[in-house]
């Protein structure tokens, strides 16, 4: 199957799938985990992506039974506009599916399938900017709803008054990454300020960045040498123990300068497993900052949370629209984009990549 100038080829992933049965069912295998982890993630991919094949293939007969059927009636009673009626349903259906697998087929990157993790931090402006990154925050929480992923925190900063500083999520589920990485960039908010008595028009921004959860798909030696590790009390709600023990972690890459902070735990020992995480990810990025241009531009174009480096801008007042500066896709229904329905920017996105690609 080709969509878009890519490959769907149900073949040989039925075939992987034979050999990584065969490698499971090796003895041994449960004793070396550190084989067994990816081969187990792969497989889990590979059943997926059998699985939307089926769905395809069902969803297309399903559609071919029922226009067959239409066509038999030759008037306008009751059964004929049943079949009518079930005609339309099966072309959502199979519509859905193949936007489903075009996507899949324009996340061919090795990372494109790993879970994601995803900082949020605001811009200059105080409340205004605080209180736009836990709305981001909340848009991707319903959006991972929608998808099935599971979200944890890894780092919740809560502001004074309202909003909050930063925060770093865990989002896991097959393609995570691959869907979120279009998501990296400067988000602008126009609206009517909450916080402002005299009513006035407010613009907001807040960086989102995203990073491949690589801990298992890559090694990345991290020297025990190379890190210095400071422990502090938590800041902010989160109970008596988080607030009168130093459970908070900060850990310094001294090679790299790269700082990561955990102190959503309670338990210094689990922070310091998440920083880690995040420390890992971020080196990763770094390496791949090195080995692609492209890439160091897409994650540096982020230097200033201001005007002008804006991907996105969600306008509230005086008209409402959603607005991609990217690929110049745009939505007025600002409520649902806001409750998480982000996926025809993402799709419109990775389309307008891959044809500038083919261009070139």
């Amino acid at each position: 199957m080709k969509l878009f100038g890519g490959d769907f080829d149900f073949d040989s992933t039925k075939d992987r799938l034979r050999d990584l049965e065969l490698e499971l069912a090796q003895s041994d295998i449960w004793s070396k985990p550190h084989i067994a982890t990816p081969l187990l993630k792969e497989k889990k991919q590979v059943d997926e992506k059998i699985s939307l094949y089926n769905q395809l293939e069902e969803n297309k007969i399903s559609l071919e039974e029922w226009y067959s059927f239409a066509l038999e009636e030759d008037s306008l009673n009751t059964d004929s506009l049943d079949a009518l009626e079930e005609v339309n349903t099966a072309y959502q259906m199979l519509e859905k599916t193949i936007n489903t697998v075009e996507i899949a087929i324009l996340l061919n990157e090795k990372e494109d399938t790993d879970s994601a993790i995803i900082e949020i931090h605001p811009g200059a402006g105080g409340v205004e900017s605080q209180d736009w990154a836990e709305m981001l925050l909340r848009m991707y929480i319903r959006w991972a709803d929608r998808k099935n992923f599971s979200v944890s925190y890894l780092d919740l900063l809560r502001a004074d008054e309202a909003g909050i500083k930063s925060v770093t999520l865990l989002i896991e589920g097959t393609y995570a990454y691959g869907l979120l990485k279009a998501e990296a960039g400067i988000h602008r908010l126009i609206r009517i300020s909450p916080f402002d008595t005299s009513g006035r028009r407010h613009t907001s921004f807040a960086s989102v960045d995203v990073l491949p959860d690589v801990e298992e798909s890559i090694e990345i030696d991290i020297l025990t040498e190379d890190l210095r590790i400071d422990v502090y009390r938590a800041s902010g709600p989160g109970g008596q123990h988080v607030n009168k023990t130093n459970s908070a972690v900060r850990i310094t890459h001294t090679p790299t300068g790269i700082v990561v902070q955990c102190q959503n735990e309670k338990s210094q020992l689990k922070n310091k497993e998440s920083a880690l995480k995040v420390l890992k990810a971020r080196l990763f990025e770094k390496e791949q900052e090195k080995l692609a241009l492209s890439r160091q531009t897409e994650y540096s174009s982020k230097d200033a949370i201001g005007f002008g480096s804006q991907i996105r801008t969600y306008t509230l007042q005086p008209y409402r629209l959603v607005k991609d500066h990217r690929c110049n896709f745009e939505t007025a229904n600002v409520e649902s984009v806001l409750d998480g329905a982000i996926d025809d920017f993402i799709r419109n996105l990775l389309l307008a990549k891959h044809t500038k690609k083919n261009e070139n």
